[in-house]
């Protein structure tokens, strides 16, 4: 599994946990919903911001998001 779908597996186990949907994320996280979407799915390779944005909104540090890769 690549680096982006495995991020995106992480990102959506946490998302799921909070019991947030990616409509929720998007819109704490600035980000659009689709956009959640491809992410979860490692159809993008988020910025360092975006990834930051990401963590932020799911209560994580970025090294604690990141800690699965």
């Amino acid at each position: 599994m690549n680096t982006n779908k495995k991020l995106g597996k992480i990102i959506q186990k946490r998302r799921l946990e909070l019991g947030f949907s990616q409509e929720k994320l998007g819109q704490i996280s600035n980000l659009h919903r689709t956009y959640i979407s491809l992410l979860e799915r490692g159809l993008r390779s988020p910025t360092i911001t975006t990834t930051i944005k990401v963590a932020k909104a799911l209560n994580l540090n970025i090294s604690e998001l990141l800690k699965g890769l």
